[in-house]
């Protein structure tokens, strides 16, 4: 396997220009486990889901394969503590292509009020925010590093 199945063709990734959304709106909620409770149009838009598809699903629906499990590991360590994570994430819409955002997950109490006590988290809100160039290239070279990782790890853990 190589990180070259991770790697991102130029002409498949989606911005929110050609897409005519403003990224501000794409929000989601969640529950504790990540299980999507709400999805805004602009988000269903972006992500080219209908909402019956994503309501109740596992918020990794619009995972991107190079995506780190560590950053996932290092979010939900942050957001469980009632702190909210923010990072830039590319994800995968439903039709193969990708987009970059800029998102902040916050923890929610059953009001979807923004909190920081860990003992009221109901569920999670995700705001998104467009990426700059220079941030994806960031983000691209780092998650490629950190994948590269990972796949040497499982490599060794099976020899």
């Amino acid at each position: 396997m190589s990180t070259n199945k991770f790697s991102l063709a130029q002409n498949d990734e989606v911005t929110f220009a050609q897409a005519g959304i403003d990224p501000r709106g794409m929000i989601t909620r969640t529950d504790k486990r990540g299980k999507i409770l709400f999805a805004s149009k602009a988000f269903r838009v972006m992500s080219v889901f209908d909402k019956e598809e994503l309501m109740g699903m596992s918020h990794n629906i619009v995972r991107h394969p190079l995506m780190p499990k560590s950053v996932f590991k290092e979010m939900w360590s942050t957001i469980k503590k009632g702190r909210a994570w923010r990072g830039p994430v590319v994800n995968r819409r439903k039709d193969g292509k990708y987009y970059w955002v800029d998102i902040e997950i916050s923890p929610i109490d059953k009001d979807g009020n923004i909190i920081s006590d860990k003992s009221k988290i109901e569920g999670y809100v995700a705001i998104r925010k467009e990426l700059s160039k220079l941030d994806k290239e960031k983000a691209y070279k780092k998650y490629m590093q950190l994948k590269e990782a990972e796949y040497k790890d499982m490599v060794s853990k099976k020899m």
